[in-house]
């Protein structure tokens, strides 16, 4: 028996339901080591779930290898600076091809018997494969061992890959929340968006708690008041709305976000940005594992990578608008932007790990929700188990 088939359909059938009848998914999605893979095979790799950022590879030729739930893959920036994704395993032994992050200088070789690769993951040597000095053999066309890509997109710098190969186009996926912020980034504020060098504006949180929980958190603000009470203070809880969009997105609005002021300068802002909604944030999960904030001076992603049933790392990237907003002149603004989210997302640690430990009391199976101010994590809710109950069904 799997560990999905511990789970009753009836406990992801009560997620479901509207939110006032509905409790929470159980607890066997978030203590039950056995469950991640299943999660990986059943709901993650049938959408497209972030695994990187394009940023991370600076210049042509670049390679970063991943883990995702388990399984190495490799991130390529090839000679063509096309960003490709790729099992990162030797189509010979099935040995790990690259170990470390960096610019490759030539062919990516296997370290095992010596097979190449280019950067668009085609076979190109085979040393002594028909004998010594015989690196040919008739029949065997390097075309069918090349490296196996997996479906990648690239958005907001996040590096979205489709393990199955079976969902929606990326740009159809996306289309919603590109719509939603029409008002805001319009069609050209994505190219204004910039990181800062040498590695500013960048932090990777270990949290140990399942990789749902950072999700839920992030969703909704109902906790503000007394997990953020500094930032309670200035964005209350009754500043805040709900987002609820399209079945794969999720999140929270802000109505009275402070431009970031430093030593008197102010970050450029966005030349689309809707001017009435100046002080207008929004922070949104792109299902299942992208957490997204803009702001009218900076926006940032957080992808969350799922390590253990009870371990996520959270990689944050902040960006600017335009070059100017990363130059010199606005260091202490990028300075303070970057301690408040420290503050804030530190504050969250507590809450999700806390959770994460209740999980595994009996007294606690799913748990029920605010009508009220609990509506985007029930959304979330539901997706999952809407994605668990297909997965059984098939």
């Amino acid at each position: 028996m799997s560990a999905f088939d511990r789970i009753p359909l009836a406990a992801l059938e009560a997620a479901i339901l509207p939110i006032e009848e509905a409790s929470g998914l159980p607890n066997l999605l978030y203590n039950d080591p056995d469950m991640l893979a299943e999660e990986r095979d059943r709901v993650l790799a049938k959408t497209w779930s972030g695994v990187g950022f394009a940023g991370d590879l600076p210049q042509l030729g670049y390679v970063k290898p991943i883990s995702f739930v388990g399984l190495p893959l490799v991130i390529m920036r090839d000679r063509d600076d096309v960003i490709r994704v790729f099992h990162n395993v030797c189509s010979h032994r099935g040995m790990i091809l690259l170990a470390e992050e960096g610019p490759v200088q030539g062919s990516i070789r296997c370290p095992y018997h010596s097979w190449t690769y280019n950067l668009a993951g085609q076979l190109k040597g085979t040393p002594h494969l028909g004998g010594v000095g015989v690196h040919k053999v008739d029949g065997f066309a390097c075309e069918k061992y090349g490296m196996k890509e997996i479906r990648s997109a690239v958005w907001f710098d996040v590096v979205f890959i489709n393990l199955d190969g079976e969902a929606d186009p990326f740009a159809d996926f996306i289309a919603p929340i590109v719509e939603r912020w029409q008002p805001f980034l319009g069609d050209t504020g994505y190219a204004r968006m910039r990181r800062e060098a040498n590695s500013g504006g960048q932090m990777t949180i270990d949290v140990a708690c399942n990789w749902k929980l950072a999700v839920e958190n992030y969703c909704e603000s109902y906790h503000l008041p007394w997990v953020h009470p500094n930032l309670n203070a200035i964005s209350r809880i009754q500043d805040h709305y709900h987002i609820m969009f399209a079945n794969e997105f999720a999140g929270q609005g802000s109505m009275v976000y402070n431009l970031a002021d430093t030593a008197g300068t102010r970050l450029p802002v966005f030349p689309e940005w809707d001017s009435a909604r100046m002080k207008e944030a929004e922070y949104i999960t792109v299902f299942p594992n992208v957490l997204l904030g803009i702001q009218a001076d900076h926006t940032f992603a957080i992808v969350l990578e799922p390590v253990t049933n009870g371990r996520t790392l959270e990689h944050l990237r902040l960006m600017y608008v335009g070059d100017e907003a990363v130059g010199p002149q606005y260091q202490a603004c990028r300075d303070a932007t970057m301690a408040s989210w420290k503050e804030v997302f530190g504050e969250d640690i507590g809450v999700v790990e806390g959770m994460q430990k209740g999980r595994v009391s009996p007294g606690f199976n799913g748990g029920k929700f605010s009508p009220v101010l609990d509506n985007p994590t029930h959304y979330f809710h539901s997706w999952a188990a809407k994605r668990l109950l297909a997965s059984a069904a098939i």
